[in-house]
């Protein structure tokens, strides 16, 4: 049985840890801006990118500092201590996003080959599941005595591994190719984030204070306000950008909250699995807040191999190259995107909450206006 706590939602706590690694990522980007022009780390104006000047990288650094300092002052305070003595996931991404920055900054400063980078992805991956943090059951819509309402599939550890690896490979690669505009895959970062950190309060209120809930609100509370420190550099027009240091980070980061929310979730937990949207809401939530990157990093793979080019190669025929073909202009582009994002993620957490009918309404109307947004420019040249 997992350890419960009878306390109340610390949403104070997490609230004030995200602030404080918000406040450390915008104090010290400006010091990983001038670290990256003396190292001359910078992103030359290429024909696949918006940008016309040299841009700085290494944002990434800032992002990883801001996490770093707001896990320490969570281990500080008594109540949030408790995802460190329960569970080493906090200490995972630390590690693991540590070396992977580490790979993202020789990228921003030597590119490296994309062979080198995957085995390096793999390398940070595998040091997630290392310190335990894998997923160990898995629910599916399928099977069961009772085909209505799904089943739940129990990993062994090298199943729950190689699911890991692979989650972190896709989403660290989804953040780098969807990190094409200013202030895009940092905002895409925040919202997801945020809205794995709502989902990880929603458990942790309704499992009567299970510990295995701090870590992954802990984890994506520091990301959401990195991010958020991050922002205000790098919203257009942009004075840095994360690079490959960030982008990488973000992604293994959101991978590792999405497994610490939803690969331990107790097989009994929501009403005994009899509802099947209960049953299937970790699995909703994930794939709602990756659904954005991971279906920017899908077209772009089967793009790229219908041309027979490799599925590392560049292009201008991203979801944010589109919505700038389209007519939108860069900031509108990347509100929308950040619309996108925000609807699939926040509706698939509020129907863990809410009557799933009133949310599944009330997202449908909101993608409806989404997409006629999106088309705006393009129905006016029309008419």
């Amino acid at each position: 049985m997992p350890e419960t706590l009878s306390v109340g939602l610390p949403i104070r706590e997490y609230l004030l840890v995200a602030l404080t690694a918000a406040a450390l990522t915008f104090l010290l980007t400006g010091v990983a801006k001038r670290f990256a022009v003396r190292i001359r780390a910078m992103a030359m104006p290429r024909s696949r990118d918006v940008h016309a000047t040299p841009m700085p990288y290494m944002g990434g650094l800032a992002i990883y500092a801001g996490v770093l300092g707001g896990m320490g002052l969570a281990h500080q305070l008594p109540v949030l201590r408790r995802a460190f003595e329960f569970s080493l996931d906090p200490v995972a991404v630390l590690v693991g996003g540590g070396v992977i920055v580490l790979i993202g900054a020789l990228d921003d400063r030597f590119d490296l080959d994309a062979w080198t980078k995957l085995a390096g992805q793999v390398t940070c991956a595998g040091v997630l599941v290392l310190f335990g943090l894998q997923w160990s059951v898995l629910r599916v819509p399928w099977g069961g005595q009772d085909s209505a309402v799904g089943s739940v599939l129990i990993l062994d550890q090298n199943q729950g591994g190689l699911l890991v690896i692979l989650l972190v490979v896709t989403m660290v690669n989804a953040m780098n190719f969807v990190d094409g505009l200013d202030g895009l895959a940092a905002g895409i970062g925040l919202i997801a984030a945020a809205a794995i950190c709502a989902f990880s309060l929603v458990l942790l209120h309704s499992s009567g204070g299970d510990v295995s809930a701090y870590p992954p609100a802990l984890i994506a509370a520091t990301l959401a306000g990195a991010c958020l420190g991050f922002l205000p550099h790098n919203f257009q027009p942009a004075k840095i950008f994360m690079g490959d240091s960030g982008s990488m980070f973000i992604g293994l980061m959101l991978a590792a909250a999405s497994t610490s929310a939803s690969g331990r979730v107790s097989i009994t937990e929501n009403d005994g699995g009899a509802d099947m949207l209960a049953l299937l809401s970790p699995l909703i939530v994930v794939a709602a807040v990756l659904f954005v990157p991971v279906l920017d990093l899908l077209m772009a793979v089967i793009r790229r191999t219908r041309r027979g080019e490799s599925p590392f190669s560049a292009d201008k025929m991203h979801l944010h190259h589109r919505l700038l073909e389209i007519g939108h202009s860069q900031r509108r582009a990347v509100l929308l995107i950040y619309l996108w994002a925000g609807l699939l993620a926040f509706g698939a957490v509020a129907l863990t909450v809410f009557d799933a009918l009133v949310v599944v309404g009330s997202l449908l109307i909101g993608l409806v206006l989404a997409i006629l947004a999106s088309y705006v420019p393009r129905l006016k040249a029309r008419g």
